[in-house]
């Protein structure tokens, strides 16, 4: 059954500072939406509770992407085009770029935001894992004044955050410190796009003389949250990639994640994969093979 639209209302205050002004009048009664994407998917499905809406639709301070000099700024409100057509993104975040091909139809795409992604908190989002991957941190904004917080520690939980309820993500920042590095992703699903990930994998490294220097494997859609492999991470770096240390990878990879059974996958198919995944990661950096 679908819902109606009588039960909602709907504004659209135009300013960021009008809108957090809003948010911290009336804490949790407003339901902050940009491009919509997940929201009317609830809404067509007759799942969402009846609302008070505020548009953050095309504000100026959410649709920016700053270059500076050792970083990235992209407003929370920019969309999955607005990152595939980035140069910068493109060449510099390659991870993220490819996650944003992937998520839905270029409908979608046009109207899907980074901080939608971010705050609807599915493990199985495309861009999350890219995110992980890179050290972001998002820069988070209410009439209290602005705060960063590492993107790692915002999942607290499936579906939970540590936004508070007056706050909107600003903008993610991202360190432009990942030239040399061998990029690898990979989603696992019925199709690339317009599709939900059975399995997802964004990964960084970086090696010399043959000994890893650095690693960062981040997986989507075996946990109840985004996750970074840190015992794997740990594990490898400072060793040479040969065939003892990719079967020992595989195994602490596996013991790492928790995938369920659901209607899209089983979690047996999910540890198969991701260790598939890790191990060929690892092959390719060892290798020292084209980025991806």
């Amino acid at each position: 059954m679908r819902s109606d639209p009588a039960d909602y209302e709907l504004v659209a205050p135009g300013t960021l500072r009008e809108v957090v002004a809003l948010l911290a009048a009336e804490p949790g009664a407003w339901l902050p939406i940009a491009g919509g994407t997940d929201v009317m998917v609830q809404y067509g499905a007759g799942k969402l509770a009846a609302r008070r809406l505020v548009s953050l639709w095309n504000l100026p301070e959410l649709r920016n992407i700053e270059v500076r000099p050792s970083e990235i700024l992209i407003g929370g409100g920019c969309t999955y085009t607005d990152l595939r057509q980035h140069t910068a993104v493109g060449s510099e975040f390659p991870l993220l770029a490819s996650a944003a091909s992937w998520t839905g139809a270029i409908a979608n795409q046009n109207r899907g935001t980074l901080g939608g992604n971010i705050v609807n908190a599915s493990p199985a989002a495309d861009s999350l894992p890219a995110l992980l991957a890179y050290d972001a941190e998002l820069i988070l904004v209410s009439v209290r004044g602005e705060r960063r917080l590492p993107y790692r520690n915002f999942h607290t939980d499936y579906k939970k955050t540590s936004l508070a309820s007056d706050e909107l993500i600003r903008a993610v920042c991202l360190s432009r410190r990942f030239a040399g590095y061998l990029s690898y992703t990979r989603k696992v699903g019925a199709r690339n796009a317009q599709a939900i990930s059975k399995v997802s994998v964004a990964a960084l490294g970086r090696t010399a003389s043959g000994v890893v220097e650095d690693v960062r494997i981040a997986v989507g859609s075996v946990a109840p949250v985004p996750l970074r492999l840190v015992e794997t991470e740990q594990l490898i770096k400072g060793e040479r990639i040969e065939a003892p240390l990719l079967a020992m990878a595989r195994k602490t990879a596996a013991a790492e994640i928790t995938p369920i059974d659901d209607i899209r996958s089983t979690a047996k198919y999910r540890a198969v994969v991701v260790c598939n995944l890790v191990e060929e990661f690892l092959a390719k950096l060892g290798a020292g093979g084209p980025t991806t």
